[in-house]
């Protein structure tokens, strides 16, 4: 599974930025889609996930402001982030479990300005 990944740039805090992660496969045969990010000297946190069926999870830190969602006519899972925090800065990554198997995304990066 190839996953291309777009939509980062730098944004003022309280902005809005969505991110995209187009699939080379049909997304109903993924099992799971979601986004990471990794700010400078952290390890990689997850921020959202969803499944196949369309269950979504978030991280406490970004709930109530970011929204997954999915598109299978396009393969594509999106990532809508409102309300924008300094500390949301980081480049974000998309995943995908397939068959068992983890792929990831290159990252694309997410700035925001104070």
């Amino acid at each position: 599974v190839q996953l291309q990944a777009s939509g980062g740039g730098l944004v003022q805090a309280g902005g809005s930025l969505r991110l995209s992660c187009t699939a080379s496969r049909r997304l109903f045969s993924i099992n799971a889609v979601g986004w990471y990010r990794q700010a400078p000297g952290k390890q990689r946190e997850l921020v959202a996930t969803i499944s196949s069926g369309g269950r979504t999870n978030y991280a406490d830190s970004v709930k109530g402001r970011f929204t997954i969602s999915r598109d299978n006519v396009k393969n594509t899972v999106y990532l809508q982030m409102n309300s924008l925090k300094s500390e949301d800065t980081a480049v974000y990554y998309c995943n995908a479990d397939y068959m068992g198997v983890s792929y990831w995304g290159q990252g694309t990066q997410v700035t925001v300005s104070s």
